[in-house]
């Protein structure tokens, strides 16, 4: 079972302005394999961001998945706040969820998500609207499992049982 939180990067989300469907998207579409362990919902700001990522990781969760802060405004910084975090960038995933985005959206160019890994957990940013959410994780969930065994130093050979 692989430890999971979820945050949800939204000012509006924050005030209780908006109600949070990303968020429970994401959890909803995890499967019995992902036990969440925290979902929380923080403002557009890189410091608390960054600082939460760094809190879950200390505790061991094995995946963060961010929502939100991915778009160009000036609030947006939640890749910023994930390379504040990260040890080591894991740009793969963020390409692949890239490259399945623009196959359905020339808008996807626009988001700029990042993973990475910062000791033994994974961080993972998705974007904010629930479609785009939907499309990326359904795309990256079944490799992202082998990953997240290697992380945790269960599984090895990658090039095997694909």
């Amino acid at each position: 079972m692989f430890r999971t939180a979820i945050i949800t990067a939204s000012d509006k989300g924050y005030a209780g302005i908006r109600q949070d469907e990303s968020g429970a998207l994401i959890e909803a579409m995890l499967d019995e394999d992902y036990e969440v362990v925290c979902k929380v919902i923080l403002p557009d700001d890189r410091k608390v961001l960054a600082d939460e990522m760094r809190r879950l990781c200390v505790e061991s969760v094995d995946l963060i998945l961010t929502t939100g802060g991915t778009g160009f405004s000036e609030r947006d910084v939640t890749p910023e706040a994930t390379r504040d975090v990260v040890e080591r960038l894991a740009p793969g995933i963020g390409q692949a969820m890239m490259f399945h985005s623009l196959s359905i959206t020339p808008r996807a160019m626009l988001s700029r998500q990042i993973a990475g890994i910062c000791g033994h957990t994974l961080i993972i940013n998705l974007p904010g609207s629930p479609k785009a959410v939907k499309e990326n994780l359904e795309y990256i969930l079944g490799p992202l499992k082998h990953g997240i065994e290697i992380l945790k130093g269960e599984a090895g050979e990658c090039g095997k049982n694909i």
